[in-house]
């Protein structure tokens, strides 16, 4: 996501951290380094999410009829 800028790119990793759907792991070096990665209830999304992309997939077929 190319046209993303960095502080919206942290304020929504934020949001997600708050909502307890991803941990964030801060790693004590220089430069600072940051991990991410999905909480247990993070991962009950998944199954979620690849049913919406596969909505989407039939969508965009749709519409170009």
């Amino acid at each position: 996501m190319p046209e993303v800028t960095q502080a919206t790119l942290t304020k929504e990793l934020r949001r997600l951290e708050g909502f307890q759907l991803i941990k964030r792991k801060v790693y004590p070096e220089v430069p600072p380094r940051v991990e991410y990665s999905l909480t247990e209830i993070g991962m009950k999304l998944l199954p979620v999410l690849k049913e919406l992309e596969i909505w989407g997939d039939e969508y965009k077929k749709y519409i170009k009829r």
